[in-house]
């Protein structure tokens, strides 16, 4: 037997050999790799459970202290109708003049006959209803304001909760 003729097979047995360690070392790299990237991405997938237990709670919080402002607003203006509809809260009039601490005094003519009020005073004082669902109005425009800056200024805090709690500020 020529010993040349042996060289194609033991080349080919060798670039075989090399072949299969090629591949067994590839596949193996590849599967290590997956598994790897597996755990990695089960270890963030339970930061970012983490972080949205922490988000929906800062909201949740951000909620009740709305909820707590919108009530007080809300008896604040029910005190406020109450008092409109018993006449304690009116509109500064004009009707009754005053004078000027600094008025002189007329002198008068004793023949002169007193001073006699045009017409007869009003037997009911209280505001009238136009006047107090007037003020009504105005109050419950003033509630809505209220309300509505007080949910803008929780919509503001809950983005900065967010944003600190994504960014790792807190």
């Amino acid at each position: 037997m020529n010993p040349l003729a042996l060289y194609p097979s033991i080349a080919l047995v060798a670039l075989l050999t090399v072949g299969g360690f090629y591949k067994y070392g590839y596949s193996n790299g590849w599967d290590d790799r997956d598994t790897e990237m597996q755990i990695e991405i089960a270890k963030k997938n339970e930061e970012a459970r983490v972080k949205e237990q922490e988000m929906a709670k800062a909201v949740a919080d951000k909620e009740t202290e709305l909820r707590k402002a919108n009530d007080v607003i809300s008896k604040k203006q029910m005190d406020l109708n109450a008092a409109i509809r018993a006449g304690r809260v009116r509109f500064p009039s004009a009707s009754c003049p005053q004078a000027s601490p600094s008025a002189t005094v007329v002198a008068r003519d004793s023949n002169q006959a007193p001073g006699q009020p045009d017409r007869a005073p009003d037997a009911d004082t209280g505001p009238s209803e136009s006047e107090r669902q007037t003020l009504e109005l105005i109050a419950q425009i003033a509630a809505d304001g209220d309300k509505a800056i007080n949910q803008l200024n929780a919509c503001i805090d809950a983005y900065d909760n967010m944003r600190n709690i994504i960014n790792g500020q807190q």
